[in-house]
């Protein structure tokens, strides 16, 4: 199975995926399983990938795994644009009630800061989303349009605002005495991921036990901040693992790479 990050790698940030990409995709899903391993629920998935999903060949052969696996759907046969739910989980309830609103204070408490400070980007709503395995929390907001997405990407890229709002989240968890528990990640673009330990994307492993499958991942934030990183490392090893930096090198990877080992075995 090649398991591939969304945002960012099948698509531009919080765009809808592109015919040649899915050109590619269906020719892959001829060879093997494919999946769809996000950090965004099953709702931005469809979003972004909805053409995909009527074709025939391609969800004969495909998988969905939103919040980093710890959910878990297949196509409806039957009805494009439906799906089955195979797994599902809670943050709340693994972590417990006191330790969730205290993340929620922290996350409430740091946008106040961003809020209040000399940055110059703009706040359009929706800032902290609880996805039931995992929060993420966008300091610009998710109703950001378009531009005002890549406004804020030059203002991170100058600034640093995720990055040091990165390094002060996992230090007040520490400080808090929940660190053992949490994990914080940089999500896509603008946002924070932030799940129990363990509940990075190697939770995908879960479902497809690699004694009896073997994986492939791609996915564009294999960084150690990055929410691809702990997949991506545990993958390298065997020469399963792609960094790209975008849809077009995603189609270079299936097409000069992967379908050149799956030929080959």
């Amino acid at each position: 199975i090649v398991l591939f990050d969304v945002d960012g790698t099948l698509t531009e940030a919080r765009k809808t995926i592109q015919k040649h990409v899915i050109t590619s995709l269906r020719e892959l899903s001829l060879h093997t399983e494919i999946g769809f391993l996000s950090g965004s629920n099953l709702e931005f998935i469809k979003e972004q990938l909805w053409p995909l999903f009527a074709d025939l060949s391609i969800n004969a052969n495909c998988h969905i795994l939103p919040c980093n696996g710890t959910e878990y759907w297949i196509t409806n046969p039957d009805v494009p644009g439906d799906f089955f739910e195979i797994h599902n989980t809670s943050m709340l309830y693994h972590v417990g009630d006191e330790v969730f609103q205290k993340i929620i204070k922290l996350m409430i408490t740091m946008q106040a800061e961003i809020a209040n400070s000399d940055y110059d980007i703009p706040f359009t709503g929706h800032h902290i989303q609880n996805r039931d395995s995992m929060i993420n929390w966008s300091p610009i907001g998710r109703n950001a349009n378009y531009n005002e997405r890549k406004h804020f990407m030059a203002m991170d890229k100058i600034h640093g605002i995720r990055n040091k709002f990165l390094f002060k989240f996992k230090q007040t968890l520490s400080d808090l005495g929940i660190d053992s528990m949490i994990e914080v990640k940089l999500g896509g673009e603008t946002s924070f991921d932030i799940f129990p330990k363990g509940w990075d994307k190697t939770y995908a492993f879960t479902h497809f036990p690699q004694d009896d499958y073997e994986i492939y991942f791609v996915g564009d934030r294999c960084q150690p901040s990055g929410n691809d990183y702990e997949i991506y490392k545990a993958l390298s090893p065997f020469g399963r693992a792609f960094k790209t930096s975008g849809p077009e090198e995603t189609v270079e990877i299936i097409d000069i790479h992967l379908l050149r080992l799956l030929h080959r075995e």
